[in-house]
């Protein structure tokens, strides 16, 4: 399995919550968003450039939970500073593929569900 580009950022907030981004991974079916990882909430939809701009860089002691977390769930996590334009590209290029499936007919999963076996979404 290829590793998953992951970028550890912490709220600005006073609780100071570590969260994942996933800039190569759509959270739509368009990859107008990536997915994002927190410890409450799980997986969901992110603003890249809006969390980025609302948060500061995580430091390794800060997210090492998160991170053990996250490998738990299955990934094999490659960990940046910041996405790079051909990552979120990828991020479109992704979903324009899942777009392009036959829809799923499992009610319970989404049509974006089938391309992220690499981690529950549950």
């Amino acid at each position: 399995m290829n590793a998953v580009v992951v970028i550890f950022r912490k709220d600005r907030t006073g609780w100071k919550d570590c969260f994942a981004l996933f800039p190569e991974l759509p959270a739509d079916e368009y990859g107008h968003f990536c997915t994002a990882f927190q410890h409450v909430g799980q997986h969901c939809a992110a603003d890249y450039h809006g969390c980025i701009s609302n948060s500061d860089p995580a430091a390794p002691a800060e997210y090492a939970d998160l991170y053990e977390e996250l490998e738990k769930r299955g990934y094999d996590l490659s960990v940046r500073q910041r996405a790079m334009p051909d990552m979120h590209e990828r991020r479109r290029r992704l979903a324009a593929e899942w777009r392009a499936l036959p829809p799923v007919n499992d009610p319970k999963k989404s049509r974006n569900q089938r391309g992220c076996d690499h981690h529950d979404v549950s």
